[in-house]
């Protein structure tokens, strides 16, 4: 069953006859195309007994061609209005929808209310869960990309871990790490990459800048790759020649408790109980107030995706599923520490799909 037979069928049980999809994320995971479209309109639109189309600006037509969209395509001009072409073409099938879902996340209100100029009649629903969760299990190809993503993200690692050297800043590091991915062919990254260096890991998203390495520095990488449209995340945390004992107390209560969780990972495990396993090991070991995010997150087309892996959430862990486990204790003035893996769900249990060694490493 294609994944668009798959929606449709999901879009029944939900009692929607048809659905406008538009963030660039979804879009390609129904058509394979992906773009960055800025201002102007990208969009799936799908319905039970209609031809599927594809709205696009019309110097992309042959782009998403290229990539594999076989059905019916809008493609318009900057001066024209794809909302009334989109109109023209629902007129034409003879389909106007009774029922409309859309992506509430991502659909602002100004599309909302051109949508209604053109449907007033036909209500729109919000089916953001529906895509989410289709997407949340990854079949055998999405795995193989994902694995992909995470044997290049080991490598930016590696790559900035080789970069170190008394005075070098972060941008340089970063500089450096993106340097050699975009020779491996990367198509880019997928997110900021970080490296802080010294009490600016103490900020879980700390942002990097000039600041220059030092003996006693402790040094977080956060960092991932886009590969043929998939995400990968990993983060480790190094220490610059020396290192404090609070500090490697701080690193190996992250590790035992990154361990801890991934070992809990097994099918059929609630989410909740991952975050609560690592974060009470945390706690027992005095950093609790330390630890101000969930343990991690699901990964893919997108670097964060559903399901958000927190303490309440009472989802069951499923073949297929790809996510982070990523515990940080961050204490100001002293140290930051997070170590973040990919997690891939077997039939077997978990496998880490970044392998980097997360085995405390002083740097010399």
């Amino acid at each position: 069953m294609t994944r668009m037979e798959t929606l449709l069928n999901e879009l029944t049980t939900n009692n929607l006859d048809s659905i406008l999809i538009s963030s660039p994320a979804n879009v390609y995971y129904m058509s394979n195309y992906y773009t960055d479209p800025h201002e102007r309109v990208v969009a799936v639109y799908l319905h039970q007994e209609s031809d599927p189309v594809l709205i696009l600006p019309a110097m992309e037509r042959e782009d998403a061609k290229s990539a594999g969209w076989e059905h019916h395509i809008i493609a318009y001009h900057d001066h024209e209005d794809p909302w009334q072409l989109f109109l023209a073409f629902l007129n034409e099938q003879g389909k106007i929808p009774t029922s409309l879902g859309v992506e509430e996340d991502v659909l602002t209100l100004n599309r909302y209310h051109q949508i209604k100029s053109i449907l007033p009649d036909t209500a729109v629903r919000n089916a953001q869960e529906v895509l989410a969760s289709l997407r949340v299990i990854k079949n055998e190809k999405e795995y193989e990309l994902l694995k992909k993503a995470a044997e290049l993200a080991d490598f930016g690692v590696q790559t900035g871990i080789q970069a170190l050297r008394e005075g070098i800043t972060e941008f340089e590091v970063i500089a450096t790490i993106e340097y050699e991915l975009k020779k491996k062919g990367v198509q880019g990254m997928s997110f900021s990459t970080m490296a802080l260096f010294g009490n600016k890991t103490a900020s879980p998203h700390g942002t990097p800048g000039a600041a220059k390495l030092k003996e006693g520095d402790m040094v977080l990488f956060d960092l991932g790759v886009i590969y043929e449209g998939y995400c990968s995340d990993i983060t480790r945390t190094v220490a610059y020649k020396s290192i404090t004992d609070e500090q490697n107390k701080i690193y190996q209560t992250v590790l035992e408790a990154q361990l801890k969780a991934i070992n809990a990972s097994t099918t059929g495990t609630i989410v909740g109980t991952i975050d609560t396993i690592a974060r009470d090991h945390i706690e027992g070991n005095g950093y609790g107030k330390y630890f101000n995010h969930r343990i991690g997150h699901g990964l893919g087309i997108e670097t964060h995706e559903y399901p958000s892996i927190h303490g309440k959430n009472t989802l069951p862990l499923q073949k297929g599923m790809c996510f982070t486990i990523e515990p940080g204790i961050y204490v100001p003035n002293t140290a930051g520490v997070r170590i973040e893996d990919m997690i891939f769900m077997t039939e077997n249990g978990a496998e880490t799909l970044t392998k980097f060694p997360k085995e405390l490493q002083i740097i010399k």
